[in-house]
Protein backbone atom coordinates (compact mmCIF):
# COMPACT_ATOMS: atom_id res chain seq x y z
CA UNK A 1 0.00 0.00 0.00
CA UNK A 2 1.22 3.54 -0.74
CA UNK A 3 -0.12 6.88 0.01
CA UNK A 4 0.26 10.42 0.18
CA UNK A 5 -0.49 13.41 2.65
CA UNK A 6 -2.28 16.45 1.22
CA UNK A 7 -2.80 19.37 3.50
CA UNK A 8 -5.90 21.32 2.22
CA UNK A 9 -7.28 24.77 2.44
CA UNK A 10 -6.79 27.65 4.57
CA UNK A 11 -6.49 25.77 7.70
CA UNK A 12 -4.09 23.04 6.00
CA UNK A 13 -5.95 20.05 6.84
CA UNK A 14 -4.35 16.99 6.16
CA UNK A 15 -6.42 14.64 3.93
CA UNK A 16 -4.72 11.06 2.75
CA UNK A 17 -5.01 9.38 -0.18
CA UNK A 18 -4.21 5.86 0.41
CA UNK A 19 -3.89 3.05 -2.75
CA UNK A 20 -2.50 -0.38 -3.68
CA UNK A 21 -1.26 -2.06 -6.10
CA UNK A 22 -4.61 -3.05 -8.16
CA UNK A 23 -4.77 1.34 -7.65
CA UNK A 24 -7.87 0.97 -6.20
CA UNK A 25 -7.74 4.07 -3.25
CA UNK A 26 -9.16 5.16 0.06
CA UNK A 27 -9.55 9.07 0.53
CA UNK A 28 -9.66 9.98 4.41
CA UNK A 29 -10.68 13.90 5.27
CA UNK A 30 -10.76 15.50 2.09
CA UNK A 31 -11.17 19.04 3.78
CA UNK A 32 -11.00 21.43 0.80
CA UNK A 33 -9.52 21.87 -2.87
CA UNK A 34 -11.45 19.07 -4.81
CA UNK A 35 -9.48 19.97 -7.63
CA UNK A 36 -6.05 18.92 -6.22
CA UNK A 37 -7.23 15.68 -5.29
CA UNK A 38 -9.29 14.97 -8.50
CA UNK A 39 -5.10 16.31 -9.88
CA UNK A 40 -3.49 13.45 -7.82
CA UNK A 41 -6.19 10.41 -8.74
CA UNK A 42 -6.40 11.10 -12.45
CA UNK A 43 -2.52 11.60 -13.00
CA UNK A 44 -1.87 8.19 -11.00
CA UNK A 45 -5.28 6.73 -12.76
CA UNK A 46 -6.62 5.99 -8.87
CA UNK A 47 -9.83 4.29 -9.10
CA UNK A 48 -11.40 5.41 -5.63
CA UNK A 49 -13.78 3.19 -3.64
CA UNK A 50 -14.81 5.35 -0.78
CA UNK A 51 -14.28 8.12 1.42
CA UNK A 52 -13.72 7.75 5.42
CA UNK A 53 -13.73 10.53 7.84
CA UNK A 54 -12.17 10.64 11.14
CA UNK A 55 -14.61 13.12 12.34
CA UNK A 56 -17.31 15.73 10.86
CA UNK A 57 -15.32 19.00 11.63
CA UNK A 58 -15.68 21.79 8.24
CA UNK A 59 -11.99 21.82 7.51
CA UNK A 60 -12.08 17.81 7.40
CA UNK A 61 -15.86 18.18 4.98
CA UNK A 62 -15.56 20.68 2.91
CA UNK A 63 -14.65 18.72 -0.45
CA UNK A 64 -16.87 15.32 0.69
CA UNK A 65 -19.68 15.81 -1.87
CA UNK A 66 -17.57 17.29 -4.38
CA UNK A 67 -15.51 14.14 -4.85
CA UNK A 68 -18.41 11.72 -3.98
CA UNK A 69 -20.51 12.88 -6.82
CA UNK A 70 -17.53 12.82 -9.08
CA UNK A 71 -16.71 9.60 -8.16
CA UNK A 72 -20.05 8.22 -7.33
CA UNK A 73 -18.65 6.55 -4.02
CA UNK A 74 -20.22 6.05 -0.38
CA UNK A 75 -18.97 8.22 2.67
CA UNK A 76 -18.54 6.75 6.10
CA UNK A 77 -18.70 8.49 9.54
CA UNK A 78 -19.04 7.65 13.03
CA UNK A 79 -22.59 7.47 13.66
CA UNK A 80 -22.20 9.81 16.84
CA UNK A 81 -21.63 12.70 14.28
CA UNK A 82 -24.06 11.73 11.47
CA UNK A 83 -26.10 15.14 11.22
CA UNK A 84 -22.67 16.72 11.28
CA UNK A 85 -22.10 17.04 7.42
CA UNK A 86 -25.31 18.83 6.78
CA UNK A 87 -25.43 21.04 9.95
CA UNK A 88 -23.38 24.18 10.09
CA UNK A 89 -24.04 24.53 13.46
CA UNK A 90 -22.91 21.65 14.13
CA UNK A 91 -19.60 21.16 11.97
CA UNK A 92 -18.50 24.22 13.14
CA UNK A 93 -18.36 26.43 9.86
CA UNK A 94 -20.90 28.85 11.29
CA UNK A 95 -18.81 29.78 13.97
CA UNK A 96 -15.55 31.10 12.49
CA UNK A 97 -15.72 34.61 10.13
CA UNK A 98 -14.91 33.87 6.73
CA UNK A 99 -15.82 30.17 6.56
CA UNK A 100 -18.60 29.11 4.07
CA UNK A 101 -21.45 27.42 5.38
CA UNK A 102 -20.55 23.62 4.74
CA UNK A 103 -24.27 22.18 4.12
CA UNK A 104 -24.08 18.44 2.57
CA UNK A 105 -25.37 15.36 2.55
CA UNK A 106 -25.59 12.76 5.08
CA UNK A 107 -23.14 10.09 5.16
CA UNK A 108 -24.20 6.82 3.62
CA UNK A 109 -22.77 4.06 5.89
CA UNK A 110 -22.18 4.92 9.77
CA UNK A 111 -19.44 3.25 12.22
CA UNK A 112 -21.15 1.82 15.37
CA UNK A 113 -18.45 -0.62 16.52
CA UNK A 114 -14.76 -0.47 16.99
CA UNK A 115 -12.53 -3.13 15.26
CA UNK A 116 -11.94 -4.84 12.18
CA UNK A 117 -13.46 -3.11 9.49
CA UNK A 118 -14.13 -3.48 5.67
CA UNK A 119 -15.13 -0.31 3.74
CA UNK A 120 -15.32 -1.19 0.13
CA UNK A 121 -12.82 -3.34 -0.12
CA UNK A 122 -10.20 -1.98 2.42
CA UNK A 123 -9.83 -3.25 5.75
CA UNK A 124 -8.27 -1.78 8.97
CA UNK A 125 -8.89 -1.57 12.32
CA UNK A 126 -10.75 0.98 13.58
CA UNK A 127 -10.98 3.01 17.31
CA UNK A 128 -13.01 5.15 19.26
CA UNK A 129 -10.69 7.96 19.68
CA UNK A 130 -13.24 10.76 20.91
CA UNK A 131 -12.77 13.98 22.84
CA UNK A 132 -11.50 16.40 19.93
CA UNK A 133 -15.35 15.49 18.89
CA UNK A 134 -18.00 12.89 20.12
CA UNK A 135 -17.32 11.43 17.00
CA UNK A 136 -13.99 11.05 16.12
CA UNK A 137 -11.61 7.26 14.78
CA UNK A 138 -8.44 6.69 13.89
CA UNK A 139 -8.15 4.39 11.49
CA UNK A 140 -5.08 2.27 12.23
CA UNK A 141 -3.17 -0.25 9.19
CA UNK A 142 -1.10 -2.90 11.16
CA UNK A 143 0.40 -4.68 8.41
CA UNK A 144 1.96 -0.70 7.16
CA UNK A 145 2.15 0.02 10.76
CA UNK A 146 0.32 3.55 10.59
CA UNK A 147 -2.42 5.24 12.40
CA UNK A 148 -4.59 7.97 10.68
CA UNK A 149 -5.27 9.87 13.77
CA UNK A 150 -7.42 12.65 12.51
CA UNK A 151 -7.13 15.75 15.13
CA UNK A 152 -6.80 13.50 18.39
CA UNK A 153 -3.15 13.12 18.24
CA UNK A 154 -0.25 15.45 16.77
CA UNK A 155 3.53 15.92 16.63
CA UNK A 156 3.81 16.99 20.20
CA UNK A 157 0.49 18.27 20.55
CA UNK A 158 -2.89 17.32 21.00
CA UNK A 159 -6.55 18.05 19.54
CA UNK A 160 -8.18 21.07 20.75
CA UNK A 161 -11.37 20.30 22.58
CA UNK A 162 -13.26 23.80 23.28
CA UNK A 163 -16.04 22.87 20.24
CA UNK A 164 -18.56 21.37 20.30
CA UNK A 165 -18.94 17.80 22.27
CA UNK A 166 -14.98 18.49 22.77
CA UNK A 167 -13.73 17.06 26.19
CA UNK A 168 -10.59 17.21 27.28
CA UNK A 169 -10.00 14.54 29.78
CA UNK A 170 -12.04 12.26 27.17
CA UNK A 171 -9.48 13.11 24.69
CA UNK A 172 -6.48 12.03 26.99
CA UNK A 173 -7.66 9.16 27.89
CA UNK A 174 -8.65 8.11 24.07
CA UNK A 175 -4.86 8.61 23.27
CA UNK A 176 -3.61 6.62 26.31
CA UNK A 177 -5.93 3.51 26.13
CA UNK A 178 -6.06 3.31 22.16
CA UNK A 179 -3.02 4.98 20.64
CA UNK A 180 -0.17 4.80 23.01
CA UNK A 181 -0.91 1.06 23.25
CA UNK A 182 0.28 0.61 19.52
CA UNK A 183 3.19 -0.09 18.55
CA UNK A 184 6.02 2.13 19.20
CA UNK A 185 6.92 2.03 15.74
CA UNK A 186 3.95 2.77 14.53
CA UNK A 187 3.74 5.82 12.39
CA UNK A 188 0.95 8.57 12.75
CA UNK A 189 -0.52 10.78 10.53
CA UNK A 190 -2.23 13.59 12.09
CA UNK A 191 -5.13 15.80 10.95
CA UNK A 192 -2.54 18.64 10.64
CA UNK A 193 1.09 18.79 10.48
CA UNK A 194 3.96 16.56 9.83
CA UNK A 195 3.73 12.93 9.92
CA UNK A 196 5.17 11.82 13.27
CA UNK A 197 5.27 8.51 15.47
CA UNK A 198 3.87 6.61 18.65
CA UNK A 199 7.35 6.38 20.04
CA UNK A 200 7.95 9.85 19.55
CA UNK A 201 4.94 11.38 21.15
CA UNK A 202 5.26 9.28 24.12
CA UNK A 203 9.07 10.63 24.31
CA UNK A 204 8.52 14.02 23.77
CA UNK A 205 4.67 15.25 23.77
CA UNK A 206 4.00 17.63 26.30
CA UNK A 207 0.69 17.00 27.07
CA UNK A 208 0.86 13.63 27.49
CA UNK A 209 2.89 13.26 30.27
CA UNK A 210 1.58 13.26 33.98
CA UNK A 211 -1.90 11.92 33.02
Amino acid sequence: MEWIQMPLGPLQTNAYILYNKNLNCLIVDPGEEPGKIKSFIDKKQLKPAAIVLTHAHFDHIGAVDAIRETYDIPVYLHESERKWLGDPQKNGSAHFEGIPLIKGADPDHLFSEEGIVSVEGWTFQLFFTPGHSPGSVSIYFKEEKLVISGDALFQNSIGRTDLRGGDHDLLLKSIHQKLLTLPEDTYVLPGHGPVTSIQNEMNSNPFLHGF
